[in-house]
C-alpha cells in the first residue's frame, strides 16, 4: 500500500491535459489556470498527461517544455503544493521534472490526507481499464524499468522518433476498439477501492468526467473521473467536504 502524502486545502485536480505546441488554445488556458485558480489554490495535483508525449527529463531544454515548466514553478514558488502523477503518455517524466515545477512525484495510486478532513485516493486511471488487453500488455512493457532504462540510453531524437509512430499506431487502433473496452473495468475499480479501505476515487484517462456512486462489499464509494482539456481549463475543487467541478468559464457543478 502506498504511503500517505498530506496536502492543505482547498486542493486542485486536473489530467489530461495533452499539452503541445499544436494545440495553442490548451496552452493559454494551461497559463490562464496557473495564473488564476491555481495560484489561489493551496494544493495542485496533476494526474497524469499534462503532455501530448514527454520523451524523458532531458527534454526539459526543449523551449515549449522549458516554458512549460517555469510557469508551473511559479506557482510553486507563491506557496500552492504541487504533486504530479505520471500519465500513459508522459510516463517517463521523472525526479529531474518534478524537481523543475516543485512538485513531489505521486505513485500511482496515491493515498492523500487533507489534514483531519478527509483521504483521497488518487490515480491517473489506465491500469483500471483492463479490458483492453493489448493496451495492458504495452502499459507494463513500458512501464517496466529495464525498459525505460534501455529506451533512455538511445538518443533523444531517437525517442521522439518512436513516439511518434506510437502515436500514429495508438490512433489507429483506438479507431478499432469500442468505448466500453476503453473505459475502466468494474471489477478492477472494486478491487482497487477495497484494497484501500473503500475510499474516494480521483481519475483521469478516460475522458469521460462524471461523478459515480458505487457500492463495493456494502460500502458506499464514490468515483470522480477528471475532464481532458479542450481549449478550456476544466478542474476539480476539494474543499475537504465537497467536490466542486469549475471551469475556465466558472463554476459548473456542486457535488
Amino acid at each position: 500500500m502506498p504511503e500517505v502524502a498530506h496536502a492543505a486545502l482547498p486542493a486542485l485536480f486536473i489530467s489530461d491535459l495533452h499539452l503541445t505546441e499544436d494545440e495553442p488554445a490548451n496552452v493559454a488556458a494551461f497559463l490562464a489556470f496557473l495564473q488564476g485558480p491555481a495560484h489561489e489554490a493551496a494544493s495542485l495535483f496533476i494526474l497524469g498527461d499534462l503532455f501530448e508525449y514527454w520523451a524523458g527529463d532531458d527534454d526539459l531544454a526543449t523551449p515549449f517544455n522549458a516554458r512549460i515548466a517555469a510557469a508551473i514553478r511559479s506557482v510553486a514558488d507563491a506557496g500552492t503544493q504541487l504533486f504530479f502523477m505520471t500519465g500513459n503518455r508522459d510516463l517517463l517524466a521523472g525526479p529531474a521534472f518534478a524537481r523543475a515545477i516543485g512538485a513531489t512525484l505521486l505513485e500511482d495510486p496515491a493515498r492523500v490526507r487533507f489534514g483531519d478532513a478527509a483521504e483521497l485516493l488518487l490515480a491517473h486511471g489506465d491500469a483500471l481499464c483492463t479490458d483492453d488487453l493489448a493496451y495492458q500488455a504495452f502499459r507494463r512493457q513500458v512501464r517496466d524499468p529495464a525498459w525505460q532504462a534501455g529506451f533512455l540510453s538511445q538518443p533523444l531524437a531517437a525517442r521522439k522518433a518512436f513516439i511518434a509512430s506510437l502515436r500514429e499506431k495508438s490512433e489507429a487502433a483506438k479507431a478499432g476498439k469500442t468505448m466500453e473496452i476503453m473505459d475502466v473495468n468494474a471489477d478492477a475499480v472494486a478491487a482497487l477501492l477495497r484494497e484501500h479501505g473503500y475510499p474516494t476515487l480521483v481519475h483521469g484517462h478516460t475522458h469521460r468526467p462524471a461523478c459515480h456512486a458505487l457500492s463495493v462489499d456494502g460500502q458506499a464509494c464514490v468515483r470522480r473521473v477528471l475532464p481532458d482539456w479542450h481549449g478550456e481549463a476544466c478542474w476539480l475543487r476539494f474543499d475537504g467536504r465537497e467536490f466542486t467541478a469549475e471551469s475556465g468559464s466558472g463554476t459548473r457543478a456542486p457535488g
